[in-house]
């Protein structure tokens, strides 16, 4: 409720009868609670447009706090994307770092392997006759096969974490890009803040009248006015 249509139901300019409907149906408290912020922020001096309160913020702009603060924002978004990029990065590195060292273990044990293979081979055929030959064999052949998988599957991991390196790259590029945003923004900001300027300082302007000449009403609504007005409501 602005303070014109208090103005005007206090000073019974306006039929409570002929109120919306949906004014009607408000609550008391509720009706109460956006009154007394209005009175509340005008004695304070708060700069808060007329009707403005917690209740109906979903209808305005945003107030211009650290939180709401575009370029603010958006200098938060790339700085903590530049942070977590990196330590996604150092913790991408330290598991190829371990792939290339577990990779180089297992072809160790593969040309162990390699050489067993060859020795039973040999033996099992000079001594046919010995079946510890075939069997041991029979194993590393089957050792060999498993390492040759496990090899296979560490140079995979070892390709996909190239790529995920690369498809990290682009969250540079959007870092970029918003960046870009940012200082388009902040100059069109600057251009907006010279085409306001003035060779007056504001501490020598003379401050403006609170109420001037034609003014129907210039006082703020009391906590008496206030209370009356919700009793008309209550009937």
């Amino acid at each position: 409720m602005t303070q014109e249509e208090l103005d005007a139901l206090m000073n019974g300019d306006v039929d409570l009868d002929s109120l919306d409907e949906s004014v009607k149906e408000e609550s008391s408290e509720d009706l109460a609670e956006e009154i007394i912020e209005e009175v509340e922020a005008a004695k304070e001096g708060e700069d808060i447009p007329a009707g403005y309160s917690e209740r109906t913020a979903h209808h305005w702009p945003l107030p211009a706090t650290d939180e709401n603060k575009m370029v603010h924002q958006l200098d938060d978004v790339t700085k903590e994307s530049e942070e977590k990029a990196s330590e996604i990065f150092d913790i991408i590195e330290n598991i190829s770092n371990e792939l290339m060292e577990k990779e180089e273990n297992v072809n160790n044990v593969v040309e162990v392997i390699n050489s067993n293979v060859e020795l039973f081979t040999t033996l099992s055929t000079k001594f046919p006759e010995v079946e510890a030959f075939k069997t041991q064999l029979s194993k590393n052949e089957s050792a060999l096969e498993d390492a040759n998988i496990a090899l296979e599957m560490l140079q995979m991991s070892g390709d996909d974490i190239m790529n995920v390196m690369d498809i990290m790259q682009y969250q540079d590029i959007h870092r970029q890009k918003i960046e870009r945003v940012i200082n388009v923004m902040r100059a069109l900001s600057k251009y907006m803040n010279t085409l306001f300027e003035s060779k007056v300082d504001d501490e020598k302007r003379v401050s403006s009248a609170q109420h001037i000449v034609g003014d129907t009403h210039n006082e703020l609504a009391s906590t008496d006015d206030i209370e009356a007005l919700l009793e008309q409501f209550g009937k």
